[in-house]
């Protein structure tokens, strides 16, 4: 393993000298034994690394290291390695979080250019006595949420930073979102593994948010069937999640629009994928209120296993039950299927195109479509609302709902425009 000529160890054990001073390492005493509180040794360890040269910090091997809440500030001198060999966990649930600690995230990375985080350890979120806070979605009488405090954190997030890579890691159970990149540019996600139980809530798996020129690989996602991954909302252009297999897994786009805010969502592109027994397939959802556009959308060559709503649009999409009918709406146009196939599950139809009263969703392709019931042979109609497009080759089952070429009327969208 070559390191850049400092690495910044997180010092456990006097065995490590010698492979250490091998590397010329300087030492931060943290314990890692999983319950001594090692946030001060990573501080410490990050504004030393942050100062210098070609830096690496080092999470050794065969080490526990529990860190509190914690934001790592840049710029940073010098593109920076964090290398995780060994095991970073938060502390263990609500009731062992200091109060003074922000609920909404545990690592930030904030305004750092050319980061690596990288290595063969593992990042255990601990999220299960989160997931059981009453206010969760799979809680309370026939899966409703009770009230009480409901803030989880996001696992790891990197914001307002740019030239990033994060590839190898484990990273499992987090209490909310895995991995969550806002307000960046130029990252790279590769040979990721993501992983947390079916039942667990918004578990996504990689959420983009503000984000331009995202590029996923060869990334497995196991998540809760009540999450998604990746997950794209607000302003995002760009982004390239493929050769990402993966079960209870979903792509999503949005949510949009949500407090009549604008969003701007274009150049994306999924494919290569495996999506197994998710509520979701690729998605694309919107609050009515809202304006802006998601445009020059291509999900391609995606496999279907017993997937509930396989390809959905939904722009009436509602937390409440008191959401009331809005004339404005994000405007979705340019949105092309290519090559999907599989079994879907019959509890819901196979397609749903639920677009915009007043924005009707525009120049909506499909091409070599083949979903077929995972139960029974009778194949489900879908659905259609307000939708407009064409169908290139035959389709199963035939989308006969979707209207051709472009609606008679149209309300002016040109304020909306991104």
């Amino acid at each position: 393993m070559e390191f850049p000529s400092w690495v910044f160890t997180l010092f456990s054990s006097i065995s490590l000298c010698f492979l250490c001073f091998q590397y010329r390492c300087a030492f931060f005493w943290a314990m890692g034994d999983g319950v001594t509180d090692d946030t001060r040794a990573f501080k410490s360890a990050w504004d030393t690394a942050c100062q210098s040269e070609s830096a690496t910090l080092l999470v050794p091997d065969s080490y526990s290291f529990m860190v509190q809440s914690t934001i790592f500030t840049g710029p940073c001198k010098s593109s920076l390695v964090f290398q995780i060999e060994g095991i970073l966990m938060p502390p263990d649930g609500p009731k062992s979080w200091p109060k003074s600690n922000s609920k909404r995230q545990w690592l930030v990375f904030y305004r750092v250019n050319g980061m690596a985080m990288q290595g063969g350890g593992l990042i255990d979120g601990r999220g299960e006595k989160w997931w059981n806070l009453p206010c969760k979605p799979h809680k309370g009488p026939n899966g409703t949420t009770l009230p009480g405090p409901c803030d989880s954190p996001v696992a790891i997030r990197f914001f307002m930073s740019s030239n990033l890579t994060v590839q190898g890691l484990k990273i499992k159970n987090s209490p909310q979102f895995h991995f969550r990149f806002d307000g960046c540019r130029d990252v790279l996600v590769d040979s990721l593994y993501i992983k947390a139980p079916s039942q667990s809530p918004n578990t996504d798996g990689i959420h983009i948010e503000n984000t331009n020129n995202v590029k996923i690989y060869n990334t497995i996602i196991s998540n809760g069937k009540i999450s998604t991954s990746p997950k794209i909302s607000s302003f995002a252009h760009d982004v390239l999640p493929s050769s990402s297999y993966s079960f209870h897994f979903s792509c999503s786009i949005g949510s949009l629009g949500v407090r009549n805010s604008r969003a701007c969502v274009s150049n994306i592109t999924v494919t290569d994928s495996v999506i197994r027994q998710s509520d979701n397939g690729v998605r694309i959802k919107t609050y009515q209120g809202g304006s802006g556009s998601v445009s020059m959308v291509t999900f391609n060559n995606i496999h279907m296993d017993n997937v509930r709503n396989p390809i959905i649009i939904d722009q009436y999409y509602c937390l409440t039950k008191s959401c009331t009918n809005q004339t404005s709406a994000v405007h979705i146009s340019d949105i092309t299927y290519v090559n999907i196939k599989g079994t879907y599950n019959i509890k819901s139809p196979p397609l749903q195109l639920v677009c915009s009263d007043a924005v009707p969703c525009t120049n909506l392709t499909f091409s070599d479509i083949e979903l077929l019931p995972a139960q029974g042979r009778i194949l489900s109609d879908p659905f259609c609302w307000n939708a407009y497009g064409e169908i290139s080759t035959l389709t199963v089952p035939l989308v006969y709902c979707l209207s051709e070429g472009i609606p008679d009327t149209i309300l002016p969208i040109d304020g909306d425009q991104c």
